[in-house]
Formats: C-alpha cells, sequence, structure tokens
C-alpha cells in the first residue's frame, strides 16, 4: 500500500488548487522536456499579433542551477542550490508567491575544467504520482510531496560522479521512478513510494536523459551511457539491444528522440543518427537508417516538428539547422556564431529559442530556412535552463532567479 504522505499530498494539492494529473494534462509541464519528454509547449496557442515586447508578470530570487521549472495545477516547481545546499521551492504560478520550499545538504566541489559550468543542480525534477522527484549533482535522489515538500524519502550522494556534476532527469512510469545516477553507477528503478530499488540495470551513465518508448511491442527504457546507445526492459532493467556511441571524450548529452519506430539521437563528436531497434523472434538488431556529421549536438536538444528536425549545431559556433527525419538530408544551415547554448521549444509550428544571452527568439518552423519572427530580451544574466512554455505564460530561469513572462 502507498504511505500515507502519498494519499495526503495530492488530497492537499488537489483542494489547493484541483486535480492533479500524474502525466500532466492541459497547461502543466511535469518534467524534463514536457508531458511527451520531446520539447513541446503545453497548450500554446499562438497570439493574433506578436507583442514588441513581453510583459513580465513577477520575478523572485531561487537560487543557483539550471533544472527547468515544473508547471502543475497553477504552482511553480523548481530545483535550485543556495549556501551549499539544494532547494525544491514551490511558487504561485501566477504571483510568484512561495508556497514552501525545502532544502538538504549536498557539499559539491566541481572539478577544475568544470568550474565554469556552475554548481547545479543541472537535472529537472520529475512531478509524478503526486510526488516530485530530483536528481541533485553529486547523485543525491529526492522524493518530496508536492504538496507540502516534506521528504519523503532520500538516497545519499553517489560514491562518484561526472567531471560536470550529474545531469539526468528522471523519468516516471506508474510506481517507478528511473533515473542513472553514478559516474559509473546503473540505470536504477526505484519504488517511487518508498524508494526501495525495484531493478537496476546497465552502467556508465553520460549527462543525457533517458525516455520510455514502445518498439517493436516492447516498453523500454532508452538511454544514453558513455560509450553507447541501450534499450533497457521497463519490467526489470534488462538490457535488450545496444548501438556503440562514439563519444570520443566527449559528454552525451542529448537526450534520444522518437519518430516512428525510429530514434534519432545526437552528440558532439558523432553527429546525428537515426537508429531502428526491432525485435526478431527473440533477437534485437539495431539499423542505422542515417547518419550525418554535417551538424553536431553537444548541449542543445533539438526538436521534431513533424518530419523535420530543428535545432543548434554546436558547429561554426552555434549554428541554426533543419534536417529532414526520414533522410538525414540537412535542409538549411544558419548563420554562424549565434549562441552557445539555445534551449528549443516547439510550439506549434512555431519554435521558442532562448539562447544562453537571455534572447528569446520566435521563429516559425520552416523547412526552406531560418526565418524568425521577433526577438525578445527575458533575462539580465546568462539563461542556460530550459524555459517551461505553458499556455501563454513562459517561465525563465536565469543565472538566479525565476521569472513569468505573458505572451500578450
Amino acid at each position: 500500500m502507498a504511505p500515507r504522505w502519498l494519499f495526503v499530498g495530492a488530497a492537499l494539492l488537489i483542494a489547493c488548487v484541483g486535480t492533479v494529473a500524474a502525466q500532466g494534462s492541459g497547461r502543466d509541464y511535469p518534467q524534463w522536456r514536457g508531458v511527451n519528454r520531446d520539447g513541446a509547449a503545453s497548450a500554446f496557442a499562438e497570439p493574433a499579433m506578436w507583442p514588441e515586447a513581453l510583459t513580465r508578470k513577477w520575478k523572485v530570487d531561487v537560487g543557483e542551477g539550471y533544472a527547468t521549472p515544473l508547471v502543475v495545477a497553477n504552482i511553480v516547481y523548481i530545483f535550485t542550490r543556495r549556501n551549499g545546499t539544494e532547494v525544491m521551492t514551490a511558487l504561485d504560478a501566477e504571483t510568484g508567491q512561495e508556497r514552501w520550499h525545502t532544502s538538504y545538504p549536498a557539499p559539491y566541489a566541481p572539478a577544475r575544467l568544470a568550474a565554469a559550468h556552475g554548481v547545479g543542480p543541472k537535472a529537472t525534477p520529475l512531478f509524478h504520482n503526486g510526488g516530485l522527484f530530483t536528481l541533485g549533482i553529486t547523485g543525491i535522489v529526492s522524493a518530496f510531496d508536492a504538496a507540502t515538500g516534506k521528504i519523503a524519502w532520500q538516497t545519499p550522494a553517489a560514491p562518484e560522479h561526472p567531471s560536470y556534476g550529474m545531469a539526468v532527469s528522471p523519468v516516471g512510469d506508474e510506481n517507478l521512478v528511473i533515473v542513472h545516477s553514478g559516474n559509473h553507477g546503473p540505470l536504477t528503478a526505484f519504488d517511487a513510494n518508498t524508494g526501495a530499488v525495484s531493478w537496476t540495470g546497465i552502467g556508465r551513465g553520460a549527462y543525457a536523459s533517458p525516455i520510455i518508448v514502445e518498439l517493436s511491442g516492447v516498453r523500454q527504457v532508452v538511454t544514453m551511457t558513455q560509450t553507447s546507445v541501450v534499450g533497457v526492459s521497463l519490467s526489470d532493467g534488462t538490457r535488450l539491444w545496444e548501438h556503440p556511441w562514439p563519444s570520443r571524450g566527449t559528454p552525451s548529452a542529448i537526450t534520444p528522440i522518437l519518430y516512428g519506430e525510429t530514434l534519432i539521437v545526437g552528440g558532439q563528436a558523432a553527429g546525428v543518427t537515426a537508429l531502428k531497434p526491432a525485435r526478431r523472434d527473440s533477437t534485437w538488431v539495431v539499423e542505422v537508417v542515417w547518419e550525418t556529421t554535417e551538424v553536431s549536438l553537444f548541449l542543445s536538444n533539438p526538436v521534431l516538428v513533424g518530419n523535420t528536425l530543428f535545432g543548434l549545431s554546436e558547429k561554426a559556433r552555434g549554428q541554426f539547422f533543419a534536417l529532414d527525419a526520414d533522410t538525414g538530408h540537412v535542409l538549411w544551415l544558419g548563420q554562424p556564431r549565434q549562441a552557445s547554448n539555445t534551449a528549443v521549444v516547439k510550439a506549434g509550428d512555431l519554435l521558442l529559442l532562448l539562447n544562453d544571452d537571455a534572447e528569446l527568439i520566435v521563429a516559425r518552423s520552416n523547412r526552406s530556412g531560418f526565418e524568425p519572427l521577433k526577438r525578445y530580451t527575458v533575462a539580465n544574466s546568462e539563461t542556460w535552463a530550459q524555459p517551461t512554455v505553458s499556455g501563454n505564460r513562459v517561465f525563465v530561469k536565469d543565472v538566479r532567479s525565476i521569472s513569468l513572462w505573458t505572451l500578450n
């Protein structure tokens, strides 16, 4: 039976703000890259006319970190770092008023080469079954009651972690919360209610976050390791298939994208590749559908709009691109030196592109060329976190603050 905190927490949240949906509904944005982990905005409607400037409704200092804000039942949940602690904060989405915050000690000293990339946290929380689940920069996995902020269970820090700290955003399914933690640690499925380990799978996790998909009728977790792309059984963590991924010392940080029965994966050294894992009798076979090194993906996750992949290539110091998802043919490359990193959000047939210098570009998802419509400034410091687009609202996390901007 689920513990009392789960039922009480969910009941309180419902009483306060309305129905809670475990997987998100309407304008909810419950996890990394949105409801379906594909970079899509929630309930977005294009304005009849784009304003000359966006309206900032509120701004709140919440601390450092690159985690995406979550929005569930009109509450914003943000995972940050303050004074050597990791902090989960709940804010009213309309006013920015704090409902609660909970912190715990999380000492962390980044490696010398990683110091410029911040002290985290870097993994986005997961809202699932009335709880909030986080992976801290040192591998601490925590479960919070979403209504009160009370910590239900928590794991110790990982014995070791990658040079840039942990960045894998948890994913949930039914009673499981799944995350890859530790430099050599296994992919682990936790019981969402108790924190007990349900199964462990492949080790050597990278920086990319996993997705849950169904291929050849088998539900599975697809993730990147430091040397491969792998699919494991959702029921017990058994490895189903694995395909080598030549990272050549560069980080694997791009979340796989499902396109029909094909998986699109990318990296800094290996470019972009489409793989088709399929079960033939009792054996899994992985077909390389296409591959290209004309574009390179470092930290910026692309999005699919129809059969077109849009994103920011690391080449030429930041170059927007469009790629045919069926063939791998690069349709166009934009101007060089556009950004060190861009968070790409698909909003209908539009792209919302938040550059690391706080410029938000609204562009049409055009297969013929880059078509920007409007450009806005949405912060006065760097913006490395993925924004959350919920209805006509854009929640932006900068170095220390979170702001709500509206599109009307």
